[in-house]
Parts: structure tokens; C-alpha cells; sequence
């Protein structure tokens, strides 16, 4: 897992990317890479899913490509044989996190409370998702909770925009934020990728100076 997560240090931020359409996958990745952000956590929350990691996976073997809302081993094992490097769910999984862990594969389980934090470490995991960030109290519940426990870290996913990012990112304990503000459903969509590209511009120009201060 190392080598990813200094990937996703050095880029600090996560697209949350929802696919409707598997033809949009190569060009959103495009338009994610000019941007700056050669990555992507394409969620499993349309049938096109499987199709477009593929489509990103074969067309640039570059981009750090995961798979996100996986909520089955039958999703997990679909979205590493198209292509995914990594998997993220929702919630904690021991069960989809043994399968992971089994199968070499990084895994980020979703956590929200101490308690999960807790689960996460018994299962030998140092990175989490933590979800859903905004809603469950941001910055200052992950604080909290992140206080006892030193050795965890996380990557925030949940309400973050590029109005919250810098003050997640000026975290420790974080190592990058996820979110979909970067390319909306709706702007695959429409296939607006210089609109995506200019946003991730603007991300990554609000990140930059917190490249690598997780640690």
C-alpha cells in the first residue's frame, strides 16, 4: 500500500468520479490529468462502472485508479479484474476488508466513529475514509477523533469543496480528500471536460501548499 499512498500524498486530492456513460471514462481522465490530478475513485453507483475503470485503465495505465461505494466481493473482485489499484467503501466491511487484505489490494473502509477506528486497526489498516465528513461534523469531529488515535490516517470524503479543502488538507492526519465537486455527475454528463479541467486547476492550485504535510 505504500507506494499508493505516496501518490495520494503528493496529490492530495481524490475525484469522485460518477460514470453514466463508460464512453465519457477516457476523456474525463484527460481532463483530470491536465488539470493536475492524474487520479480517479470511479464509484460503483451506475452499471457503468466496471466499464469506464476498464476504458481508464487500458487507455492510461498512469492514472492512480480506484473503485469507491463498493459494497460486495463480488464488486470488489469486478473492479480489480477492470483494472482498479484500489478499493474504497462506504462503510466497514470486515469481511470485504479480509478479501482485500487477502488479495494484496489496498483497501478504505469508511469510518465515521472511534469505535470503527478501533475495528480498522485491529484489522492492521494505517488509512481510512473518513465518511461522511461534513455531515457527521468536519474538521472538528475528525480532530477528535484523530487526537487518540496518532497512528490512523485519513482521507475525508464527504461534503468536501473547494471552499473546505485547505482546512482539511491542513491536517496531519490526512492524506488527501476525496470529493465530486471537482467533476459533477452532471458535467460528465454534459461532457464538459474543460470545465473539469479548469476546476481541477483550481483545486490543485488550493492544495498545493499542503503537498505532502501528511505524515
Amino acid at each position: 500500500m505504500e507506494p499508493l499512498l505516496r501518490q495520494l500524498e503528493q496529490l492530495r486530492i481524490l475525484p469522485l468520479i460518477v460514470i453514466d456513460d463508460p464512453d465519457d471514462a477516457v476523456p474525463l481522465a484527460r481532463a483530470l490529468a491536465s488539470g493536475g490530478v492524474p487520479c480517479a475513485e470511479v464509484t460503483f453507483r451506475t452499471s457503468a462502472a466496471a466499464k469506464a475503470i476498464r476504458a481508464i485503465a487500458d487507455a492510461h495505465p498512469d492514472i492512480v485508479l480506484g473503485a469507491g461505494t463498493v459494497l460486495t466481493r463480488d464488486q470488489a473482485v469486478l473492479a480489480l479484474a477492470s483494472g482498479a489499484r484500489f478499493i474504497v467503501t462506504p462503510g466497514f466491511n470486515p469481511a470485504l476488508v479480509d478479501y482485500c487484505q487477502d488479495a494484496g489490494v489496498p483497501v478504505f473502509p469508511g469510518v465515521c466513529t472511534p469505535t470503527e477506528v478501533d475495528a480498522a486497526l485491529r484489522k492492521g489498516l494505517s488509512t481510512v475514509k473518513f465518511f461522511p465528513a461534513e455531515p457527521m461534523g468536519g474538521v472538528s469531529l475528525l480532530k477528535a477523533i484523530a487526537a487518540p488515535y496518532s497512528m490512523m490516517k485519513f482521507i475525508p470524503t464527504g461534503g468536501i469543496n473547494a471552499t473546505n479543502l485547505s482546512a482539511y488538507l491542513a491536517l496531519d492526519c490526512v492524506v488527501a480528500c476525496g470529493g465530486s465537486w471537482i467533476a459533477p455527475q452532471d458535467w460528465i454528463r454534459n461532457r464538459e471536460f474543460g470545465r473539469i479541467t479548469a476546476e481541477t486547476e483550481r483545486a490543485v492550485r488550493a492544495a498545493r501548499e499542503h503537498v505532502g504535510a501528511a505524515r
